[in-house]
């Protein structure tokens, strides 16, 4: 199908995270269907990105509120959020990982997403029609040791994005999540160089140990387009009854539908 009859042409998309990364593959996809994009993070995307780059850090209420007001003022609102924007932080084992860890892993891979919604989705349902498309992770199905409030985090966003989908859904607005799995992005390879370096391989040679860990089907990582493209379909009108559900972007690496 041509980019020109997915219907993605008039809307206005908001990606967060929208940098690098899965983020700035989806900025470019909505771009290049010839939607209006804009983008927020803590640091600025490529010049070439074309959407408008509103700084902003999401780890905070009063940043995702400056946000929200911003896009308001400056587009009206969106007729697409992707809720791209998290972080992890630092590996820690469960049974000694600190409150502040567990608080920031909250803070940036679910509250942020509650908050912005928070300030958008209103005018979607005034409106009666909108996508909101949280992206979480595997993790949420799949957790690896050392990354227990991540995890967490990211199963409770699957969680409240199912509630919002039966809250929003009578006023024409759909919420969907995506579970993406091993993807190379930019952030992903340079944390494999480092592993490489310490390891004294290569960067391929860390990469095949992640997906044999993984047990990957596919046998390799993704790619961000791989997601971006999963994105841009679910924001379109071909996904027009779907809502509530998830959708795994990983390769085939959780063995279930």
């Amino acid at each position: 199908m041509l980019v020109s009859e997915e219907g993605l042409g008039d809307l206005r998309v908001l990606v967060t995270g929208g940098s690098r990364g899965l983020g700035e593959a989806t900025a470019r996809r909505f771009a290049a269907a010839g939607a209006t994009v804009l983008t927020a993070s803590r640091s600025a995307p490529p010049e070439d990105l074309p959407a408008t780059f509103i700084p902003a850090d999401l780890a905070t209420e009063h940043g995702v509120a400056e946000l929200g007001r911003r896009v308001l003022d400056s587009v009206g609102g969106v007729d697409v959020l992707v809720d791209n924007a998290g972080a992890a932080s630092a590996p820690a084992p469960t049974l000694t990982r600190s409150d502040e860890s567990w608080r920031a892993d909250l803070e940036m891979n679910l509250l942020s997403a509650v908050r912005l919604d928070r300030a958008l989705v209103p005018g979607m349902v005034e409106r009666g029609s909108g996508v909101v498309v949280h992206v979480s992770s595997i993790a949420s199905r799949l957790p690896q040791r050392t990354e227990a409030s991540y995890a967490a985090a990211k199963a409770a966003l699957n969680t409240y994005s199912r509630e919002l989908a039966t809250e929003v859904g009578e006023h024409g607005v759909r919420v969907v999540c995506v579970l993406p799995g091993f993807v190379a992005t930019e952030g992903a390879v340079a944390h494999l160089r480092r592993i490489a370096d310490r390891q004294g391989v290569g960067v391929d040679e860390v990469q095949q140990q992640i997906v044999d860990h993984l047990n990957v089907p596919m046998g390799r990582p993704g790619d961000p387009e791989d997601v971006a493209e999963m994105i841009a379909f679910l924001a379109s009108s071909r996904a027009k009854w779907l809502t509530g559900a998830e959708f795994r972007v990983d390769g085939g690496i959780i063995p279930v539908v």
